[in-house]
């Protein structure tokens, strides 16, 4: 693995993949203020055509796109150029697809919206670095329902057959559903 300072020195060249255009552009500008060569895609298939053009050193994939899932990217990138190091961001964080971005690539997992300070210091962490403890843990209320809307998503949004494997009434979680998530 090359050195911490060689990686910064040498290729700074930089895929975002991302389909929310206003926080992608905001990203592009900052992480171009930081030094790097950004290529920006708003979709899986630009994004898998980026890197089997020239793969970059460095990636910044959202995990859901219209189009799929941002880990096929990922996947492509740590295939076609195995030191690459990306970073999953996702506004729908949960222990399952933080383990598959780790096993596909991925050396970081952020949550949506996630700053550029924070995306440089993942891009560019070495090996043995351990990320610091959040200052602001999710509450054991925010889990439930991030685990929630998890088993929704993948039930395509069948609020029976969600209810069903949550071994929960259906009016009862027509009702969390309905409200906003906590903090």
């Amino acid at each position: 693995m090359t050195d911490l300072s060689e990686r910064e020195d040498k290729d700074r060249t930089l895929l975002l993949v991302d389909d929310d255009k206003p926080f992608l552009t905001r990203l592009h500008r900052a992480m171009e203020k930081r030094g790097f060569l950004v290529t920006i895609a708003d979709t899986v298939a630009a994004g898998l055509a980026a890197v089997k053009g020239d793969p970059p050193a460095f990636a910044v994939v959202d995990l859901r796109l219209e189009d799929g899932n941002g880990l096929e990217v990922v996947s492509s990138l740590h295939e076609r150029r195995p030191e690459a190091r990306a970073v999953v961001l996702t506004g729908y964080g949960n222990i399952a697809t933080a383990v598959t971005a780790v096993k596909l690539g991925a050396v970081d997992y952020l949550a949506k919206p996630a700053d550029a300070d924070d995306v440089v210091k993942a891009l560019l962490a070495g090996e043995q670095v351990r990320p610091e403890p959040p200052d602001n843990p999710m509450s054991a209320d925010r889990v439930r329902w991030e685990h929630i809307q998890r088993v929704y998503e993948l039930c395509d949004r069948n609020v029976s057959e969600t209810a069903r494997r949550l071994n929960m009434h259906r009016r009862t979680l027509q009702r969390i559903l309905a409200k906003r998530a906590p903090r």
